[in-house]
């Protein structure tokens, strides 16, 4: 009954949230330009009552989700000195759809790191030469060295999502590289235990990310995160999901399980991220009074996400998720 009135809480949240937004946008209209103090004034004045309310709860939960996730970007910190002093290496692959909410959570993992042990990767189009050589060579170039984080913002698994749904890879290139990067990961894995990896899959639904994709076209701030594949994936949805099921049914393992993060609600998917790399290393000095077990609603192993997918296309007729 407890978790059910938390549930609604969150929802309500939520809805006013989306409610001040357009409160927001209305205030942006009506207030002239002017400095910072000036626009308060003017936007409280324009403000109806229940509408500074609302401004009121909006800026206290942005602020509670930011203090949220500091205890667990200090436990990072810890996690990235333990690297450091053991000579461990850590590679984090943040893989899914576009708008998922995949560089959002980096930026908050890295955000007190030090930045002389982390490196986040996002690598563009190959070079002609790079499209002669193994696929996952560009990739590999990028790893860590000893006491070192690397997190990839996409990985070598756009063969298996982006590129063949795009026409960017040929079906047999993209059928070797299914055959093959178990292979790959198994050979990543042999250093004595010296290599960690994580594989993260970031899942929005469909009418969540048209909603993001809305605001990117109409925010001068996030128009250049759109691309040719952003303005194609509504359309293409149904592909990409095969896709997805056929990545979690190859390349799932027992040795690289691929964690699947539901990124609807930003602030939980970035805490729940944050959790599943803590619970990857042992670590000293791991705060005990931290709840480091994950909302098995937000986390959901890759198997059973492939249960789950698997279950939809006999109930549905095709995929849901």
């Amino acid at each position: 009954m407890a978790k059910a009135q938390g549930k609604k809480k969150n929802i309500n949240l939520r809805e006013e949230i989306a409610q001040m937004k357009d409160v927001a946008t209305q205030i942006q209209k009506k207030v002239e330009a002017g400095d910072a103090s000036n626009m308060i004034l003017k936007a409280m004045a324009v403000l109806k009552r229940k509408d500074r309310v609302k401004v009121v709860l909006t800026t206290l939960e942005k602020y509670y989700n930011a203090e949220e996730l500091k205890p667990y970007q200090a436990e990072l910190i810890k996690m990235q000195l333990h690297l450091e002093r053991t000579g461990k290496k850590m590679v984090i692959l943040f893989d899914g759809r576009d708008a998922s909410g995949k560089g959002g959570t980096i930026r908050r993992v890295t955000r007190y790191m030090n930045e002389k042990r982390y490196r986040v990767v996002a690598l563009g189009k190959p070079s002609e030469q790079q499209k002669t050589e193994l696929h996952i060579k560009r990739y590999i170039e990028h790893f860590p060295r000893a006491g070192e984080i690397v997190l990839f913002d996409r990985s070598w698994y756009n063969r298996a999502m982006v590129e063949p749904v795009m026409g960017f890879c040929t079906r047999n290139q993209y059928n070797r590289f299914m055959k093959k990067v178990n292979t790959y990961e198994k050979n990543f894995l042999e250093d004595e235990g010296n290599t960690i990896l994580l594989k993260l899959y970031f899942s929005v639904s469909k009418n969540e990310q048209s909603r993001r994709f809305e605001r990117r076209k109409n925010d001068p701030l996030r128009q250049w995160k759109l691309s040719e594949v952003d303005l194609q994936a509504q359309e293409l949805w149904d592909k990409f999901t095969e896709k997805k099921y056929m990545l979690l049914k190859k390349t799932h393992t027992k040795t690289s399980p691929w964690n699947i993060i539901r990124s609807n609600d930003k602030h939980l998917a970035r805490r729940e991220a944050m959790k599943v790399i803590l619970n990857s290393v042992r670590y000293k000095g791991r705060r005990r009074r931290l709840d480091f077990r994950v909302d098995p609603e937000i986390v959901i192993p890759g198997d059973q996400e492939l249960k789950n997918m698997q279950n939809q296309k006999k109930k549905y007729g095709k995929f849901v998720v």
